[in-house]
């Protein structure tokens, strides 16, 4: 492979900013491509977006031979099955994350990209914008000392309208509500930047009955360095918040996974901030680790098996919930 030619299957909201304009930036890529169900959708995208080919079928695209690396744009549900037809084909594979709705979905998405030899990677880009970089620079360099322990919150007071439910809050669809779609960020990141989690421990709950999905999930976790971490994700809450705060034994780190908020270092009593925009692309510098990994270079910091086990700890922290749902579920039945 010479250049890395991109299909995109689902070239919705996420590949308008995020991704789209990236394959087409980065060096040795290119986006020749576009595939949506809709296919005036799919034919409009590629016109405001330069694109040579438009489909609303997603095999046509998968075996088209100006295609040699396939982009899974859809939402998770759809996850595993795009996968499996790609590593068919013998493409390598660009998922969206969550990168399956479960831990098990994502075991299966692996196997047959190995039995096919094909890279998967997944799209976890903080793992490479430059403000998440730099807060892993800070630790490694021992800025905060040994690491003991973490803390995150994410608090909002999501309404969506119930008539025109969202795919984010449906969980046959995307395995969950929020904290799914948007925990799993945080969760990602702290295992990139912290190491393994060895054990994970939560509960969940629906407070509102708004949407079908848990709207309050908290967890406790260890990692395998013997640091301890909690976190508490609420999307009934009448205020917001976003952070995490990573303890250690000389001084604490603060920073927004959402919100443009600067990374803040605290070592006694001095304090030090960072402000570190990011990209007119975020999946850029990500992406460009995918193409350079495919072109024999790389590597690529978010991988398949980097990003089941976000999908495993996020399954640990949903099982008591997830048990008494599927049991209310049966009992109604």
């Amino acid at each position: 492979m010479d250049r890395v030619r991109w299909g995109i299957i689902g070239c919705g909201d996420v590949t308008e900013v995020k991704s789209g304009p990236a394959l087409q930036q980065a060096a040795g890529s290119e986006l020749v491509a576009v595939m949506r169900r809709t296919g005036a959708l799919a034919e409009d995208y590629a016109r405001r977006h330069g694109v040579p080919k438009w489909t609303d079928n997603a095999d046509a695209l998968i075996h088209d031979p100006d295609v040699n690396a396939i982009y899974i744009a859809t939402p998770p549900d759809t996850h595993c099955a795009y996968t499996l037809r790609a590593a068919d084909a013998g493409k390598p594979v660009y998922v969206e994350k969550p990168m399956a709705r479960t831990y098990a979905e994502c075991q299966t998405m692996i196997e047959a990209c190995h039995a096919a030899g094909v890279p998967l990677f997944v799209a976890y880009y903080r793992r490479a914008l430059p403000r998440f970089v730099k807060i892993k620079e800070l630790i490694d360099a021992g800025a905060i000392g040994e690491v003991r322990a973490v803390h995150m919150q994410l608090f909002d007071d999501a309404r969506p309208d119930p008539s025109a439910l969202p795919w984010r809050f449906r969980p046959e669809i995307a395995g969950g509500g929020l904290f799914v779609d948007l925990g799993a960020h945080m969760i990602d990141f702290l295992l990139y930047a912290l190491g393994p989690i060895v054990a994970a421990h939560g509960d969940a709950g629906n407070q509102t009955g708004r949407y079908p999905a848990e709207d309050i999930v908290s967890g406790s976790f260890t990692f395998a360095s013997g640091a301890q971490g909690t976190g508490l994700w609420w999307f009934s809450s009448p205020q917001r918040a976003d952070f995490t705060e990573i303890y250690g034994a000389e001084g604490t780190l603060r920073y927004a996974c959402f919100d443009n908020a600067p990374v803040i270092l605290r070592r006694g009593d001095r304090e030090e901030q960072f402000v570190i925009d990011h990209p007119p692309h975020v999946q850029q510098p990500l992406i460009q680790t995918v193409v350079d990994t495919l072109l024999g270079g790389g590597p690529c910091p978010s991988t398949g098996e980097s990003a089941a086990e976000t999908n495993r700890i996020m399954d640990r922290l949903l099982a008591g919930y997830r048990a008494r749902r599927d049991e209310g579920h049966a009992l109604r039945s």
